[in-house]
């Protein structure tokens, strides 16, 4: 313990409950440290609105559970000669998720591929569900207003209406 110390002053341990505890600490630490996958979303320049979205929405579903993105166009043939058609692709998959991810590599051409990597932003992650929850909290406050001032004739009028009694000659008919 203090090797310096005059004389030198030591403690005497139990090996294998240090050993232990070491082991310990080590699990606790690995179950601790979050594990960064990058997933990997190809598209294409002459893609369809249709798998452009569900593309996307799997992109953002990655980027909600915590990993890294890496979005790639493949360009063939004569697409090679439009790199802008690729990078507006890229441009506007940023742009819609933005609520959940960040770009953290910018979009960059490697031969036949361009490439852009994004990032889960934690930050943007909390003010989207903070908006999102203020916006229901909205809608389930103007929606209570609106039920209440339809119920509220619905009820006036069920009033104002004569309540009619069985008479004896009806009940006997039923019977």
């Amino acid at each position: 313990m203090a090797a310096d110390a005059t004389p030198p002053v030591c403690k005497i341990m139990d090996y294998g409950k240090y050993k232990f505890l070491e082991q310990q600490r080590e699990k606790e630490s690995r179950r601790k440290s979050t594990n960064v996958v990058i997933k990997e979303m190809k598209y294409r320049p002459k893609i369809g609105g249709g798998d452009f979205d569900t593309k996307t929405r799997k992109v953002e579903g990655f980027l909600a559970e915590g990993h890294k993105v890496k979005v790639t166009i493949m360009f063939r043939g004569r697409e090679m000669q439009h790199p802008e058609l690729g990078r507006k692709i890229l441009d506007r998959i940023a742009e819609d998720v933005i609520d959940v991810g960040k770009v953290e590599i910018m979009p960059r051409q490697d031969g036949r591929n361009m490439t852009m990597v994004l990032g889960p932003d934690k930050r943007a992650q909390q003010a989207a569900a903070k908006k999102a929850a203020e916006e229901a909290m909205a809608e389930a406050d103007g929606s209570e207003a609106v039920e209440t001032t339809e119920a509220a004739p619905a009820t006036e009028s069920v009033d104002a209406a004569p309540v009619a009694e069985a008479s004896p000659a009806t009940e006997a008919t039923d019977a």
